[in-house]
């Protein structure tokens, strides 16, 4: 409990991700953000909130059915909580669809880029939409007529629907109700009107547009009172019986084949429907008032990201930026040896998206090109279906190399193309592992063994996000390419742990979840209390996604009592209160939300002078402590550890035009200007930008 009060010490987790998504929303509606962009934030947050009633609201409805009475540590029962939430939620949801119709679309028509509206089509539109539905779409679409003989159907997580009420008598004589129809996902969301028909350079028509305009053809002879879109949002979480299965892969292609089919969780309907058809649906679906959500624009937001995608309106998007390849490998070309040598020369910092990602790429190159590598490991969490560095394991493996890769199969919503890529990988000969069930293999880690004067010598590279090019132009993530036999050995322990059998073996540098990740940052986290009591310097920073976990909160209190000045660049959730009285008023909590997702997690401890900095795969939370596999290196180089602070640390805490601050009760309120504009993202892409050579 919070000093003075009967509060609890920790916020709500889902109410703190509501908040981020507020931030997000904030950035779309920045009147200096480009338009285009704007739009791109709102459907952000609409995906997000997707995965937020598929997983996070999903868990609450559980645990409101199996446990309705435990009052959890940020003081709610799981109804409570439900009911703050829902109010939050329906909130933002509002905001989300007043800036979208009465801000967003009308800017971008005044741009010429429109969602032209039934209503507004001329007669050379009109005739272009009939004769498209007519040909492309009608063909596909199979209404219901809810009758005995033909129930409810049965329907996809988030798939786009619509109720049609009826009227009159079909040609069996049967009394026309309700009917169901089902857009078929092979029918596309939006379509480019042509310039010619339409008359303005990026004319597009949502099929919600089409299927209204044109859905008495479905049903001739018939009155047709209403066409309204709807969608249902389910449970998406996977259960697999962890001591039950032998083989994780087919038990999870089994568990997959049902995600879309789980409890439902939310209803979204067109805002024009009438109430009976609202509560007709909720009833079919187990649903009340409070889970649903009336829509002004699609029912889904996000497949709005198609037209940022096709429109070529530099002017309306960010201006173009593409991190160059830092020195040394910006010279190097494509001799390994020569990257081989760069690497022992000295460890190599990458800073992701200011830097390319391409020295990855070419260090894997490398690996499976050069004739005195014989082995490759790596750990993959998310990659992407179309992956060059799969694509390069692969290649290697053919080549004859011992390829060793860990994959997660259990990566939320990347299963199916984890198991593809497994399934392609043992094809070629590659030794594929799931890692350890029970435990998501979360560490980012891949490591060369090559042959140089008879012995073998290793090369790691560990980041702070995943193997991914595409969101390594979007997310802010850290990686090390390292030739410390040090931190190599310990990379070669782990994978010795997640590929066989055996007892824990002690690392010499590295920390790794679920085994001394925790201990460890109590450990500094205490440390630094101890020298703020005996009155010598202590500081401790840190940088997460998340911030959850109550153990280490409880620390981070105890050391602000103690007197630790404590910053916290924390993105997303975060279940501490900072600048309480009594409790943390040393402590500072800030937000980042811009052009770039911060994703890297960085940790720093004033320690003496020694000052220790980490960089790891894992937040602080209570799943990357204790159920999964994460680790945490040192950077060791001081040339490289100053980098660190200052791109981190230093410029995030000045930043003024992209930075929140977090406030006692979990609320947020924009840093203000106060002198020269500092935004973290222009800045490293102007100090880290200034090279040559670009990929």
């Amino acid at each position: 409990m919070l000093p003075n009060s009967s509060d609890p010490a920790l916020l709500n987790r889902e109410l703190s991700l509501l908040k981020f998504n507020e931030r997000v929303l904030a950035m779309a509606e920045r009147d200096d953000v480009p338009l285009l962009e704007r739009l791109r934030y709102l459907c952000i947050v609409s995906s997000n909130l997707d995965e937020f009633f598929e997983i996070r609201i999903a868990s609450l409805k559980e645990q409101q059915f199996q446990n309705p009475d435990q009052v959890a540590a940020d003081g709610y029962t799981p109804a409570a909580a439900f009911e703050r939430i829902h109010v939050a939620t329906h909130e933002l949801v509002h905001r989300q669809n007043e800036l979208l119709t009465e801000t967003i679309l009308p800017a971008l028509q005044q741009e010429g880029i429109d969602l032209i509206p039934s209503r507004d089509w001329n007669e050379a539109t009109r005739h272009w939409a009939h004769a498209l539905f007519m040909r492309d779409v009608m063909p596909l679409l199979t209404p219901i007529g809810l009758d005995p003989a033909h129930p409810f159907p049965r329907v996809y997580n988030k798939s786009l629907n619509f109720i049609v009420p009826l009227a009159g008598t079909d040609a069996f004589g049967r009394r026309a109700s309700i009917a169901i129809l089902q857009a078929p996902r092979a029918l596309p969301r939006i379509v480019r009107v042509p310039v010619e028909v339409c008359g303005i350079p990026h004319g597009f028509v949502l099929l919600t547009t089409l299927i209204r305009a044109f859905i008495g053809d479905l049903f001739p002879g018939l009155e047709v009172k209403g066409c309204y879109q709807w969608r249902v949002t389910r449970n998406s979480d996977l259960f697999v019986d962890e001591e039950e299965i032998t083989n994780l892969r087919h038990a999870l292609q089994g568990e997959l084949s049902q995600r879309n089919f789980g409890a439902a969780v939310r209803l979204e309907i067109d805002d024009s429907a009438p109430e009976d058809l609202e509560v007709f649906l909720q009833n079919e679906f187990g649903l009340t008032p409070q889970d649903t959500y009336r829509v002004r624009g699609p029912v889904n937001l996000s497949r709005l990201m198609q037209m940022c995608n096709a429109v070529e309106r530099p002017d309306l998007s960010f201006p173009p930026y593409r991190g160059p390849v830092p020195a040394p490998f910006d010279e190097i070309g494509d001799s390994p040896e020569d990257l081989f040598a760069a690497i022992s020369r000295q460890d190599q910092l990458l800073h992701h998206p200011y830097q390319s990602f391409q020295p990855v790429l070419d260090f894997l190159t490398a690996a499976a090109t050069d004739p005195n590598v014989v082995a490759i490991k790596q750990t993959i969490y998310r990659t992407g279906e179309d992956s060059e560095l799969m694509r390069l394991l692969v290649s290697a493996a053919k080549a004859g190399k011992e390829v060793t890769v860990v994959v997660e199969l259990m990566a939320r919503f990347d299963e199916q193309t984890n198991i593809n890529w497994a399934a392609k990988l043992e094809e070629v000969g590659a030794h594929v592992s799931y890692g350890v069930v029970g435990h998501k293999t979360h560490a980012k880690m891949a490591l060369v063994l090559r042959r140089e004067g008879g012995r073998i010598k290793r090369y790691g590279h560990m980041g702070t996000g995943n193997y991914h090019p595409r969101t390594a132009k979007l997310y802010t993530d850290f990686g090390l390419i390292t030739a410390d036999q040090r931190l190599c050995e310990d990379m070669d322990k782990v994978f010795s742990l997640l590929t066989g059998l055996g007892a824990r073996r002690p690392l010499r540098l590295l920390l790794q979840s679920p085994f001394t990740l925790h201990e460890t940052m109590v450990a500094l986290v205490r440390a630094e209390a101890q020298a703020a009591r005996e009155g010598r310097r202590a500081r401790i920073m840190a940088k997460m996604n998340s911030l959850l976990e109550p153990i280490i909160i409880d620390e981070l209190y105890k050391a602000s009592q103690a007197g630790v000045k404590i910053d916290l660049v924390v993105r997303g959730a975060c279940a501490l209160r900072a600048g309480v009285p009594g409790l943390s008023e040393n402590i500072r909590v800030r937000s980042i939300v811009g052009r770039f997702l911060e994703h890297s997690r960085v940790f720093y401890f004033y320690a003496n002078g020694m000052e220790h900095v980490y960089l790891s795969s894992a937040d602080w939370m209570d799943r990357n402590f204790f159920r999964r596999v994460e680790i945490a290196f040192p950077i060791l180089d001081r040339r490289l550890k100053r980098r660190v602070i200052r791109e981190s640390f230093t410029i995030a805490l000045r930043d003024n035009q992209l930075a929140w601050r977090a406030q006692p009760n979990g609320t947020y309120i924009r840093v203000r200007s106060r002198g020269k504009p500092v935004n973290i993202h222009n800045v490293l892409m102007e100090e880290l930008g200034a090279r040559t050579r670009t990929v």
